[in-house]
Formats: C-alpha cells, sequence, structure tokens
C-alpha cells in the first residue's frame, strides 16, 4: 500500500521549547491514524506543520510524494490535504450550504459546480435538515458536522480532523464516528485525527500513535498502545484520557 504522508526527522521549538523534536510517520492511503496524548504533548503543532501553518525547523514533509515542507496551507490545501479545526468559525450569517458552497468555490470552477459539490457532501454528512439554517444559530453537533462538510466541499484526499468529537455529549457522538468510517469508505479518504474519546480511537483507528512532550513515544495497533507500559507510564498512571 502507498503512503500518502511521510514526515522525516520533523523538529519544532518555541523560544527554546521543543514543541516537536524528531518526528517520524507513515500514513497508508485509506487508512485511518489516530493521535493521542496528553495536552501540550504537541499533536496540535505537528497537525500545524503538516498543514502549513507552521514551518519546520528540521525535516521534511511528503504529501502523496510530493515534497510540501514549508509550504502554505492554501498550498498544501490544493495539494490534496484537508483539516478540521476544533475552534470553529463559519461565516455565521450564511446559511450552512451558502458556507460549504463557498469552501468549494475555493477549489475554482463556477458557482454552479460549487453548488453541486456542496449538496453532495451535505447529503454525505447528515447536513440536510440544518442547510437552510443561518450557521449562527446553529447547536454543537450541527456545526461540527459542518465543519467536516466545509472541508470535504475542497474535495481532499487526506483529512486531518483535530478533535471532531470535542464538545459532543455521547449520544452525539456515536453516528460522528459512523460517520467517518463510512466516509473513509465511500469518499476514498485517508485520516489522521487527535482526539482524546479513547472508545472513538479504539473504534476508527487502524493504527495510534503516542505523543508526549513533543516526541511519538509508541504507535501500532490501537489494543498494543495503550497497554504500552511506556505509553501508561507517560501519563503517570492515570486513565488515558476520554477512556
Amino acid at each position: 500500500m502507498n503512503n500518502v504522508l511521510e514526515v522525516r526527522d520533523v523538529s519544532k521549538s518555541f523560544r527554546g521549547v521543543h514543541a516537536l523534536s524528531d518526528v517520524e510517520l507513515d500514513v497508508e492511503e485509506g487508512s485511518i491514524l489516530g493521535v493521542i496524548g496528553p495536552n501540550g504533548a504537541g499533536k496540535t503543532t505537528f497537525f500545524n506543520v503538516i498543514a502549513g501553518a507552521l514551518k519546520p525547523d528540521t525535516g521534511r514533509v511528503h504529501l502523496f510524494g510530493k515534497d510540501i515542507t514549508g509550504h502554505s496551507p492554501h498550498r498544501v490545501a490544493h495539494a490534496g490535504m484537508g483539516r478540521t479545526f476544533q475552534l470553529m468559525r463559519p461565516f455565521g450569517s450564511m446559511t450552512a450550504r451558502e458556507n460549504v458552497i463557498t469552501a468549494a468555490l475555493t477549489r475554482g470552477g463556477n458557482h454552479r459546480a460549487a453548488a453541486r459539490r456542496a449538496d453532495e457532501v451535505i447529503e454525505a454528512t447528515g447536513m440536510g435538515t440544518w442547510a437552510d439554517a443561518v450557521s449562527d444559530s446553529l447547536h454543537t453537533a450541527a456545526l461540527k458536522r459542518l465543519e467536516l462538510a466545509r472541508v470535504l466541499a475542497t474535495s481532499p484526499r487526506l483529512l486531518l480532523l483535530d478533535e471532531v468529537l470535542a464538545g459532543l455529549v455521547p449520544s452525539e457522538r456515536a453516528p460522528v464516528v459512523e460517520l467517518l468510517a463510512e466516509l473513509r469508505e465511500k469518499e476514498g479518504l485517508t485520516l489522521v485525527f487527535v482526539e482524546h474519546i479513547m472508545q472513538a480511537v479504539m473504534r476508527l483507528s487502524d493504527s495510534v500513535v503516542v505523543f508526549d512532550r513533543g516526541r511519538i513515544i509508541a504507535s501500532g495497533a490501537p489494543a498494543d498502545v495503550v497497554a504500552d507500559p511506556v505509553v501508561i507510564e507517560a501519563y503517570l498512571g492515570q486513565e488515558l484520557p476520554g477512556a
């Protein structure tokens, strides 16, 4: 199987603090990779580096075989990577559908084609009920789906998900987990997701990597990783987040 993402020896520091240190990983096409670790472990910095929001101090990032190290988020998106954010910021005065159309237009083409793509992803993400609602009026669960619909409208091949379940009550999480599994199959996506809800990590992930203090301290099958003494020690014997 081909790797869609290859990260080699990536490091990033802020005023002498090592946010990432010699990070290496591969993400296989069509796979789902879960990224876990305590707060401040480097997960968000990792996403920012591979998505182009930050330039690494050292190392290289390859997407679909092309070096994208230091490329702008716009160029990275056009290369086939999409990203959701934990803090959702749709255009509040627009309807959900208008937000999705706007996202689709970033890929070029005319308004009619963008509207068709918007309707496709609105259906795929179960947003139909809220399509004509003004975004400012949406509750958290609907906003999460809107965030997902907006990034899908850009037709990514690799999707980064930043705590997509955060803020949802347990009854709202299961449908989103099932939706992500369906999107992998129906849209042919590769997913990398940061998550603290361990039930979701165990349900979705083909493999898991664990960050701690800017380093990957464990990787492998979900069941193996959560039983790894190194991982348990890194959490100081505490229960894993969301477990």
